[in-house]
Order: structure tokens, then C-alpha cells, then sequence
């Protein structure tokens, strides 16, 4: 069996990003700008008004108090999306509204509120510095200069900084369709009343939405029969329709478990099969023809560990990520916690994680028995207890993954 370390290495090896191309702004947030991006334009591209009040020449205001105020004739009235026809002569303003293009010969804006109106003039009873409110063409961005490096994730900021230059598209790595196949002659649907055996099918939800909390583009396939034809027929739906295939359940050694037999009908190259770890031991990785496939056991705490541990760092470096695992620390295990027998396996072991002060505490989530969804809704973070190990109590160190904490590593 492989290592979780070597599996993992393994995987991230054989995978690769996925091709560039322009994707529109309103479905680019959180994907990766596969090239740095240089401005077209400058932003301001004109000076203009940061605020409603009336655009002047500071020198007029330069005496002005409440005892001796400056009256300025108004020339005109200069909303948003005009530009003046007269320009700011001495003793004269102008009216204006934010974003409007500043007049000629202006120089300041006096908010409207440090104003008052008299028919066709203004009163002004305060300087104003030169400058005041007033945005320069060119403050925020300059034509040529990088706006986006490659590898950035794009931003809800970094969106309006494109569509601020005219940049309807960006040149992204799209987000990963990931065909989710759920096999099992025991399994119904959510909304199904289980008959004698048989159970309600979870794992297609949680694996889609761990996949689309991922980032990528969940693909659910119809639940697969226990037969070698319709295993078949499935697959082949599966990667015709993704760029990762994902099944799920089927994949052990039992009469009716054929995902590994057909996979290698279709002449897929074993990369590895099962990890040493628990839950998810039957774990299995191949590569169809370029398209990467996991073959995920059907426990449901099982699944969505590996999930986590292994698709999800792949599905990120496919989308351009540069970071692709979340933060490992050190933690102080609280309460206790024993392996039925020495087994040379990694246990990765649902805990719940705070911080005091400088350390990280952890504790277990509830019952660890590979088919208790619970334990997982509980948890924010996964110990490794090594394989080596049989136990860990109270005050012992361990290894934990913060799996609701973003990637930096």
C-alpha cells in the first residue's frame, strides 16, 4: 500500500492546469488569470469631482470667512457624464456632481454642504486648499502598468479594477468539471423511502458540494447499478462529459465491486491503489487516457476525507492554484483516543480546533467510525495520528490539517 504522503505526491505529479481561456467577468470570480494582465487605459481617464459641490478657484476663497464670505457667480450647472462649455474665470464657479470632469481653469471643489445658495451666486465662507476633492486623471491606474500578476485569484476588487479598464474578459484557467459517479444497488434517492437494505444515497451531496466548494464544476452522474455493463456505460459518460472522474463506492476486490476491472478494460494506468490510512484505505488513482480518475471508497466519512486530502489539491493545481494545501500545525490533543490494533495506518481523525493564545487545542468531534456523517458536520480539522502510534491522550502533540481555513502552502 502507498503512503498518505507518497499518494498525495503522486497525485499532484500526474495532474496539470487546465488550458487558458477568456472567461466574461461575471463568471470569473476565484478562478486564476493564467498570464499577468497590462493596463490599456488610465483610471481616472480624466480629472473630475470627488463629491457634489461647486468647482473654484482656491485663490478666490483665499479671504473668505463667515464675517467677509466670497460670492462667486455660477456659470452653469455640471452633472455626471457632461463636460463644461465655460471655463472657471476668477470670481465664477461652477456647479458640479461627482465624477463630472473638473472645468477648465478650476482647481478645488467646496462640498455643497460648506455652501449656501443665493439665486445666481454661491456664498462661501472658508478657503479651500488647492486640489481639495478634486481626483486626479491617472491617481488610481496608469496605462502599461501590471494590473494582475499571473496566478492571481481573481477578487471581486480585481474584477471592477478590469471592467475599470475596459476589460470585458479575463484570460483564466476555468473551473474543473468533476463527473461524480455514485455506484450500489443498496442506495436510493434523498427523496426515496429506503425498502429492505437499502439506504439514501448522501454521498452524491456531499461530494458535490465538496467539489463545488472547491471551486470546480460538480457533474452528478445517475447512480450506477451493480453490474459490469451499466459500470461501463457509466464511465464512459462520466469522462466524455469531465475532466476528472470521480466515482465513488464499487472499488474493493468484492463479486460485485467493477470499477477497478473496467477501468482496466479501458486500458486506464494504475498510478496507485490504497493508502495507508483510515478511513479510506481503498483509495485508488489512474490516469484514462490524460483524464485523472479517483476511485473513492463508499463510506461517507471515508469519501469526503479523501475528498479533502487528495482531489481537492489536484483540482486546485488544474485551476491554477499555486497553493494547494490547507495549514498543518502542530495541536494539543484534548481527550483520548485508541486504534482497535496496531495496523501501520495513518488515522485521520475528525477533531474540532480552537486556538488559546498561542496554541491550537483539538478535540475529537464525536464517534470516529467511518460511516458517522455527524462526527464530519462537527469538525473543522483533521488529526494525523501516526502510524506508528496506538494511541494519543490527553497533552500530546499531533499533526492537524484546518480544513476550513483557506490553502497557504
Amino acid at each position: 500500500m502507498t503512503t498518505c504522503s507518497d499518494a498525495l505526491r503522486l497525485i499532484l505529479d500526474s495532474v496539470v492546469p487546465l488550458p487558458a481561456r477568456p472567461t466574461p467577468l461575471f463568471d470569473a470570480l476565484g478562478l486564476v488569470l493564467a498570464e499577468r494582465v497590462i493596463s490599456p487605459e488610465t483610471v481616472p481617464p480624466f480629472t473630475n469631482s470627488a463629491m457634489d459641490g461647486y468647482a473654484v478657484r482656491a485663490d478666490d476663497l483665499s479671504s473668505a470667512m463667515a464675517a467677509s464670505p466670497a460670492l462667486l457667480d455660477v456659470l452653469a450647472d455640471l452633472p455626471a457624464g457632461s463636460v463644461a462649455t465655460h471655463e472657471v474665470a476668477p470670481g465664477t464657479a461652477i456647479r458640479i456632481m461627482t465624477g463630472a470632469p473638473l472645468p477648465a481653469d478650476a482647481d478645488s471643489v467646496v462640498p455643497v454642504e460648506a455652501t449656501t445658495s443665493e439665486g445666481s451666486r454661491v456664498r462661501i465662507t472658508a478657503p479651500v486648499k488647492r486640489g481639495a476633492n478634486v481626483r486626479l486623471a491617472g491617481e488610481d491606474l496608469r496605462e502599461g502598468e501590471e494590473l494582475l500578476p499571473s496566478g492571481f485569484a481573481l477578487t471581486p476588487a480585481a474584477l471592477g479594477i478590469l471592467a475599470s479598464v475596459g476589460l470585458a474578459q479575463a484570460p483564466v484557467r476555468p473551473r474543473v468539471r468533476v463527473a461524480i459517479l455514485t455506484t450500489g444497488d443498496e442506495l436510493v434517492d434523498a427523496s426515496a423511502r429506503p425498502g429492505p437494505g437499502q439506504i439514501r444515497d448522501s454521498n452524491v451531496q456531499t461530494m458535490c458540494g465538496q467539489a463545488a466548494a472547491f471551486g470546480a464544476v460538480p457533474i452528478p452522474i445517475p447512480r450506477v447499478p451493480d453490474t459490469r455493463e451499466a459500470v461501463t456505460a457509466a464511465l464512459n459518460r462520466a469522462r466524455a462529459e469531465a475532466d476528472v472522474v470521480v466515482t465513488n463506492g464499487g472499488i474493493s476486490v468484492g463479486d460485485y465491486d467493477f470499477i477497478k476491472a473496467v477501468l482496466g478494460d479501458f486500458g486506464a494506468r494504475e498510478v496507485f491503489w490504497k493508502v495507508k490510512q483510515k478511513p479510506g484505505g481503498p483509495l485508488g488513482f489512474w490516469l484514462w487516457d490524460g483524464t485523472p480518475v479517483f476511485g473513492i471508497p463508499g463510506n461517507t466519512v471515508a469519501a469526503m476525507v479523501c475528498m479533502e486530502e487528495y482531489v481537492r489539491p489536484a483540482l486546485r493545481k488544474m485551476m491554477g492554484h499555486g497553493r494547494l494545501l490547507r495549514p498543518e500545525v502542530t495541536a494539543v490533543f484534548e481527550g483520548e483516543f485508541r486504534k482497535s490494533a496496531p495496523d501501520g495506518k495513518v488515522h485521520l481523525i475528525r477533531v474540532r480546533a480552537r486556538r488559546e493564545g498561542d496554541r491550537v487545542v483539538v478535540s475529537p468531534s464525536g464517534p470516529q467510525g467511518s460511516g458517522i456523517l455527524s462526527s464530519m458536520l462537527r469538525s473543522n480539522a483533521l488529526a494525523l495520528v501516526p502510524a506508528d502510534a496506538l494511541a494519543l491522550r490527553a497533552g500530546d502533540e499531533v499533526l492537524v490539517h484546518l480544513i476550513e481555513e483557506p490553502e497557504d502552502r
